[in-house]
């Protein structure tokens, strides 16, 4: 082979150098998948707020198995159909979703970033998905419902010890149109998290020398959090305390089906179970009124060694029925994990750390980059699949790997 310098002309068609771009758009255009979002998350977004979502409890076992339990899906294409065009709307809770999946409720939304839950409402209006809102949320039930007024929205309820207040937050709910209510009932009392004990977390969060050096390399977070209102449980208490004493000290650990009773007779709505595990439970649940079912183990954050949403998922539509609404919830990171819980028995996903990596990494630009990455994932997914439809993903189109299958999905 005979080498020679080369030519200007040959090269400089080649030096094509983009000037370089700034601002939110170009940094999440440049992402391919929600783990990039969540390593964007990572470097712009001070440690406690980060862990506080990357996070579960314990050993976070629960939390990893999740994930292991995707990863050991095969999809199972059908060759020779073709899909040009592909449905993802999806029916549940008594409406319609332009995708089959939404957001999920999550507390403390604001301390990852300033535009917190109406970020989220407004990404989620504009795609045509529910925004569930957390009892815990750092925006009130008003004022969400006034950020994307066009948007359907779900209110996820914890019970407190004061039944008067909860009564007041439904009715707070119906009256700026809520039309479903999420009932989590894994949280009798708060999981314990190694990594927010470690960090210190509270609420309203504490200016201590270790907090302002670990932001003060991310300038946006910092003047967002100096420059906006204070940060508070817009539903809640002022009182300043660690996550486990709030929650212990106003949620109440006595919850039964008796109480579900009570508020299935308050609450003119939908109403969907959260927390569900078990075929006895979803028995339980709907013999107390329960419209639906949320088969989650809240992201791992609760019961570690709880058992694995995904692995859950099919005893619990077994038991429930072909026609009662079940949601899955925990360890969604991809469209194919949202295809492969569609086949498994779901008939729509909840998002919840994905939403909040998006919301870390860019603000309402970043949930909506998560929606949009996850509806081109779980688009393309299905046309290889040879789906045209929600209806067409059925159980025989997933099975897992024989040696996860051995292990438990690990």
């Amino acid at each position: 082979m005979k080498h020679r310098l080369p030519q200007w002309r040959e090269l400089r068609p080649l030096m094509q150098f983009e000037r370089p771009a700034l601002g939110r758009g170009p940094r999440l255009a440049k992402a391919a998948d929600l783990w990039d979002l969540r390593r964007i998350a990572q470097r712009r977004t001070p440690r406690p707020a980060f862990d506080y979502v990357d996070g579960a409890a314990q050993d976070e076992l629960t939390y990893r198995r999740s994930r292991a339990a995707f990863d050991a899906v095969e999809l199972l294409p059908r060759i020779l159909h073709g899909t040009a065009e592909v449905d993802l709307s999806a029916k549940i809770a008594g409406g319609t979703s332009a995708l089959p999946f939404g957001i999920a409720p999550t507390g403390f939304t604001r301390f990852m970033h300033a535009e917190g839950e109406e970020a989220g409402a407004r990404a989620a209006a504009r795609y045509g998905v529910p925004f569930s809102l957390s009892t815990m949320g750092t925006r009130s039930i008003e004022e969400v419902a006034a950020a994307a007024p066009e948007g359907r929205r779900w209110f996820q309820l914890y019970l407190w010890k004061d039944r008067a207040k909860s009564q007041d937050l439904l009715q707070r709910a119906q009256a700026s149109g809520f039309d479903t209510l999420l009932v989590t009932v894994d949280t009798p009392v708060a999981g314990r998290r190694h990594r927010d004990t470690r960090n210190g977390m509270v609420i309203p969060p504490k200016l201590t020398l270790r907090t302002v050096l670990d932001a003060s390399y991310r300038p946006e977070w910092w003047f967002n959090f100096l420059t906006t209102d204070s940060l508070k449980f817009a539903s809640l208490s002022d009182t300043s305390a660690d996550l486990p004493t709030l929650i212990n000290s106003m949620f109440d650990p006595t919850l039964s089906f008796e109480d579900l009773e009570w508020i299935r007779s308050i609450w003119p709505g939908q109403l969907l179970v959260k927390g569900v595990l078990t075929r006895e439970d979803a028995r339980k649940s709907l013999a107390a009124g329960a419209d639906g079912l949320i088969v989650s183990n809240h992201g791992g954050r609760q019961l570690d060694r709880a058992p694995v949403s995904f692995e859950a998922l099919p005893e619990v539509r077994e038991e429930a029925g072909d026609d009662v609404d079940i949601i899955l919830d925990s360890g969604i990171m991809s469209g194919a994990d949202v295809v492969a819980a569609l086949c498994a028995g779901a008939d729509f996903v909840l998002v919840g750390r994905a939403y909040l990596y998006g919301l870390m990494a860019g603000g309402q630009e970043g949930v909506e980059r998560v929606l949009g990455l996850l509806a081109d994932e779980v688009r393309t997914t299905m046309q290889l699949m040879g789906a045209a439809s929600i209806k067409d993903l059925q159980p025989e189109m997933l099975r897992l790997r024989p040696a996860a299958a051995e292990t438990g999905g690990l």
